[in-house]
């Protein structure tokens, strides 16, 4: 899945800006060719960055008025979280007075996106909550803002050591903030976000320590020292106190719907995907009871199973994977490959191993895009018992790790961020990465898996086709799970049952998910609301085009557009 970054508008305050130094004459100039528009997509795009300097660095964008943003964290205190509730209600004035008639297609598109995240940032600020609620939502953000100057080379080792220094030097002021934020909390957060906590330190103790320079060595330890010191604290916490006030993690139906229809932005209802998922769940269990003729779908999906690597060479496997995918995308030209040789594979970081247990990917920054994109994958413990790892292995096996890594590197999440860092202008980029429609994203590397199929990947496997009808029952699972967890009571054993017995998932799988689909509210429906939209556009761009119709130049035209909802891509392909 893809790591989508969203900022939330909450960790942030103007105010810290204030007292970082020299302050430039103005902001980010807007585009050369721009005017009002330009400016205001500008204002939103670089003033939410500039209240998120986590955010900020991975994306690419230093330094916001003569400010180091890469020195910061974001600031949840209550003046932060005031300064992220005018600048969304100023934004949301000055949409409010356009002239929408006086606006070109693509502008309309951009100020869709800028009011479904104004209002998906509002209902969380004042509605959902998370930072009073999520501690893995402070445990993250930190582990984000320490790994990314590490793992991104947007300047000297030296001089990232430096950012990551004061960022260290600013973790017991987050941990304070986030104590007194939080009231309570589900059992499943508190332990996610102490595991997670506990990547954290050993990032600081261990990884970044490892790397450091040695002239700057002196300064890292006595910061790191505080830093684990208050995380520490934190892990205890939250153990021994936020523990005592356990919440529920279910959304419920009215808070559900509204994000719903921010997130997925398809103009559907939960009630009404969820129908379709399961009528669709139907077909696509006879069709792959079909291909598994005359055995079982479960003896056929057993054969595939045992051909797979070991634990060893897990991620080796990942690799070579990609390789071979690549190669066979370039051999069909499929669409053309970005010209950035930046894609590495690497382990998932410890700190975002709670949702992310299988694997994932993170784009290169929007503003550096020459920078690294990662597949991360995630490695499997030689800690865990012999049957808990043979589970992942016969879930991720030979066709498995296709599958993962045509989603999310070749040609999926990887081609697909790629091509979104080519948009022009800088603004419009900007605003379609930040806030990248979800089905539009996780849709793509759903509808790639289907299309290396139908152009003959691996048709020498019946494994590979076998394990495609298995992917799509997973993705409507997820559906499923999400709106009747979140909204219809669905219980643990139900939700294991439908995945194991209703799409043949492994335990190990089937447990990791359970366990995502608490951690996260409505990012499992937009698999299966992309893969069915992206197949929509398809469609009527070949019915448009008729007889011209070009694969390639579908692909291609609609990969430029950039992460939009895809009812608004459809209105915007020619």
């Amino acid at each position: 899945m893809n790591k989508i970054q969203r900022l939330g508008l909450m960790g942030v305050v103007a105010g810290v800006l204030c007292c970082s130094g020299a302050w430039a004459a103005a902001a980010p100039a807007p585009d050369a060719a721009g005017g009002p528009f330009e400016q205001l997509v500008d204002d939103f795009v670089f003033g939410t960055l500039a209240l998120s300097p986590t955010t900020a660095t991975s994306f690419g964008y230093h330094v916001h008025h003569g400010a180091s943003l890469d020195d910061m964290l974001d600031d949840f205190s209550p003046a932060g979280l005031a300064a992220a509730r005018d600048l969304l209600h100023e934004m949301d004035a000055r949409i409010g007075k356009l002239d929408a008639a006086s606006l070109d297609a693509e502008q309309r598109a951009d100020i869709d996106i800028m009011r479904n995240a104004i209002g998906a940032s509002r209902l969380d600020l004042d509605e959902i909550q998370s930072y009073r609620h999520n501690p893995t939502t402070y445990v993250e953000l930190l582990g984000n803002g320490l790994y990314s100057p590490y793992v991104l080379q947007y300047a000297p080792i030296g001089e990232r050591y430096r950012h990551i220094i004061n960022r260290l030097n600013k973790v017991p002021e987050l941990i304070r903030q986030a104590q007194a934020n939080l009231e309570d909390s589900p059992e499943i957060w508190n332990r996610v976000a102490r595991e997670e906590n506990a990547g954290n330190v050993s990032l600081i103790d261990t990884t970044l320590r490892a790397e450091c320079p040695s002239d700057v060595r002196m300064r890292y330890d006595q910061a790191a020292a505080a830093a684990i010191a208050s995380l520490n604290g934190f892990n205890r916490w939250l153990e021994d106190h936020l523990a005592e006030r356990p919440s529920d993690w279910r959304l419920g139906k009215a808070l559900y719907a509204k994000k719903f229809r921010y997130t997925l932005a398809t103009g559907k209802t939960p009630e009404t995907l969820l129908a379709e998922a399961e009528a669709d769940l139907v077909k696509v269990r006879a069709e792959i009871a079909r291909l598994a003729a005359p055995k079982s779908v479960e003896q056929a999906l057993a054969d595939v199973a045992r051909q797979h690597a070991m634990a060893s060479t897990f991620i080796p496997s990942a690799k070579q994977a990609l390789a071979t995918a690549t190669a066979f995308v370039k051999s069909k030209d499929l669409l053309s490959l970005p010209p950035n040789a930046n894609l590495q594979v690497i382990e998932t970081p410890v700190f975002m191993r709670g949702i992310y247990g299988v694997g994932g990917f993170n784009p290169a920054p929007a503003l550096e895009p020459t920078l690294g994109a990662f597949f991360w994958v995630t490695p499997i413990p030689s800690s865990w018992p012999q049957a808990q790892i043979d589970s992942k292995l016969r879930e991720y096996n030979d066709s498995g790790v296709q599958h993962l890594t045509v989603h999310e590197a070749m040609p999926g999440h990887y081609v697909q961020g790629e091509y979104a860092n080519e948009i022009q202008p800088r603004s419009r980029r900007l605003l379609r990465n930040i806030y990248a429609n979800g089905p539009y994203v996780e849709g793509w590397a759903v509808y790639a898996q289907q299309l290396m199929a139908e152009q003959g990947y691996l048709s020498d496997s019946p494994g590979y086709a076998l394990t495609l009808q298995k992917q799509l029952l997973r993705v409507l699972a997820n559906t499923i799970l999400d709106v009747r967890l979140q909204t219809l009571g669905m219980t643990d054993q139900q939700a294991l049952d439908l995945m194991i017995k209703s799409t043949y998932q492994e335990s190990e799988e089937a447990n990791a998910k359970l366990q995502r689909a608490k951690l996260s509210s409505c990012q499992l429906p937009t698999y299966y609301a992309g893969y069915k939209g992206w197949m929509a556009v398809r469609e009527h761009y070949q019915a448009k085009h008729g007889a011209a119709f070009s694969l390639k130049a579908f692909h291609e035209s609609a990969l430029k557009q950039g992460a939009v909802p895809l009812p608004v891509l459809d209105a915007l392909l020619k």
